[in-house]
């Protein structure tokens, strides 16, 4: 059994401590020292990937003794806990199988009686069998026609991250002659949010999925009835045109309001959930089971990386490590997630919740309070759009903010034009590769205006193009870099008590049950 203790009590992060700003990154990345570091400092991903850790403010002395709190940390170790069906998550007294969907591990895992793998393999299985009727026109609307777009309803992890894949194999599907329906994410219970997507689609080829695992969301339960308002105004039945992603115990699970019911459980925390029900039934709609797969593999494969106790050859803890360095010792206060690439547009705000709901704690696993920082602030936009935005204080802001870039040498469409001498795709990669070096390197000038200091750290994620692989595997990256950085932190990274004030709270409101301030402000909205 691996011991949880608190960062600050660890004899290895007292010696990671003394080595706060040893590394200059105007000297260690200037010249052909600089070209030699940044072929060296890259350790392999799945899927062909690449993870490049030259530009970060680390040397072969400080990584030594991060692999050495990664041993004292039993960080591996409790992955492998994790995996083999430990009760992870403390505050709900619950286990943590999110990758159980995508692959096995280490053993079988039995929870409630069922084996976990084979429950999810069956969800699977019946999402595709389904994907593939409506596909054929085997399930249709009732006038018999095809549904030609499929409609996610949810929040919060049952929208960010499978909104956030979509996205990012949208183009790819159509390239590559997969992109079966359009998707669209009606999430906000703003209703706004809701017409304008019924405002967009029509309604009688429209497939809608309900998510919720408790099936009790309040969000999600009013854009239900908003969507089932305008199948019934437009003379539908409401119960032919959506299905539920819900656990088998709410109240959705055997409703006849439902073409199909599919199954996630308490072992899958929302943020977590795409590799499950609730990313496979919207993708396999969007795209085909079979492109839902890849994704699986990418993810499994990265997986697989991540229970190396080799701390130069797992790239998920070498990068949550680095982090813990910024965030604990350089006193870094955010980070920068920066894809240079469209598709990946909504990748950092899955992130932002993934990463900041996961680590947002200021309390040990065992409830008691921790006496250091713990997760940063996560934010971010694509390049180029963030460079003619936000860059100028990255560049030249008192605050020093960690970069993660993500870019692919080739696009999804393969559609470009020569402009200039050069092509759409090189002025992306000429742009990203520029911003690595100038964040790094700084520049000298008389005038303090157009100075830059430099040493401001980057990493980044390189691949070849962006395929349904390498979203999986990305994700997965990710994904695993949280957990560790919270094993790290001796934090439960599994539950997320911080949201659920406010919800009580709105309660109260929509109940007329307040006073003080709380009245004062429900009744500026004449509540």
């Amino acid at each position: 059994m691996a011991d949880w203790k608190n960062l600050d009590t660890l004899a290895s992060y007292q010696e990671l401590a003394k080595t706060k700003g040893t590394v200059d990154l105007t000297k260690v990345m200037a010249g052909e020292d600089g070209a030699d570091r940044a072929k060296a400092y890259t350790v392999p991903m799945a899927e062909g990937l690449a993870f490049n850790y030259a530009a970060k403010s680390v040397d072969a002395d400080i990584l030594d003794k991060l692999a050495a709190l990664a041993d004292e940390a039993q960080l591996v170790d409790k992955f492998a806990e994790l995996y083999n069906g430990a009760v992870i998550n403390t505050g709900e007294n619950r286990l943590v199988l999110h990758h159980m969907c995508r692959g096995q591990l280490g053993s079988a895992v039995t929870a409630d009686g069922v084996d976990k793998r084979e429950f999810y393999l069956t969800q699977q299985k019946n999402i595709a069998d389904f994907a593939n009727k409506v596909h054929a026109g085997k399930i249709t609307n009732a006038a018999g026609e095809k549904f030609t777009t499929v409609v996610q309803i949810g929040i919060g992890g049952s929208d960010l991250g499978p909104r956030a894949i979509y996205l990012a194999l949208e183009n790819w599907a159509k390239a590559n002659n997969t992109f079966k329906m359009e998707a669209k994410f009606i999430s906000n219970v703003d209703p706004d949010d809701a017409a304008a997507v019924l405002n967009s689609i029509d309604v009688a080829h429209s497939l809608f999925v309900l998510v919720s695992k408790s099936g009790t969301t309040l969000e999600t339960l009013t854009n239900e009835s908003f969507v089932k308002d305008a199948l019934k105004k437009a003379g539908l039945d409401a119960s032919k045109h959506m299905v539920a992603v819900t656990s088998e115990t709410s109240p959705l699970a055997k409703s006849s309001d439902y073409l199909a019911a599919f199954f996630m459980d308490d072992y899958i925390g929302g943020r977590f959930s795409s590799s499950s029900a609730v990313g496979g039934a919207v993708l396999s709609l969007a795209f085909g089971p079979e492109v839902f797969a890849q994704f699986l593999d990418g993810a499994a494969a990265e997986d697989k990386l991540a229970t190396n106790k080799d701390l130069l050859k797992n790239p998920a803890m070498l990068d949550a490590l680095i982090g813990v360095y910024e965030r604990n010792v350089l006193g870094y206060p955010a980070t920068a997630v920066l894809p240079y690439s469209q598709a990946l547009s909504r990748f950092p705000a899955h992130l932002q919740q993934a990463d900041m709901e996961s680590n947002g704690k200021s309390v040990n696993r065992f409830g008691e309070p921790v006496n250091y920082v713990t997760g940063p602030i996560i934010f971010g936009e694509p390049g180029t759009n963030g460079q003619h935005s936000f860059y100028q204080l990255l560049h030249q802001g008192t605050d020093i903010v960690p970069l993660q870039f993500i870019g692919f040498k080739n696009s999804q469409i393969g559609m470009d034009v020569d402009i200039q001498g050069s092509t759409s795709q090189q002025k992306l990669c000429a742009n990203v590769a520029a911003q690595i070096v100038a964040f790094a390197l700084g520049k000298d000038d008389e005038n303090n205006n157009k100075k830059f200091a430099g040493n401001r750290p980057s990493s980044i994620i390189v691949g070849d193009q962006l395929t349904p692989a390498a979203v999986g595997a990305i994700l997965s990256h990710f994904e695993n870099k949280i957990m560790f950085q919270g094993f790290t932190w001796n934090v439960n990274s599994f539950d997320q008590e911080g949201v659920q004030l406010g919800k009580v709270l709105a309660k109260k409101v929509l109940a007329h049950e307040t006073d003080g301030a709380l009245k004062v402000y429900a009744d500026m909205f004449n509540i």
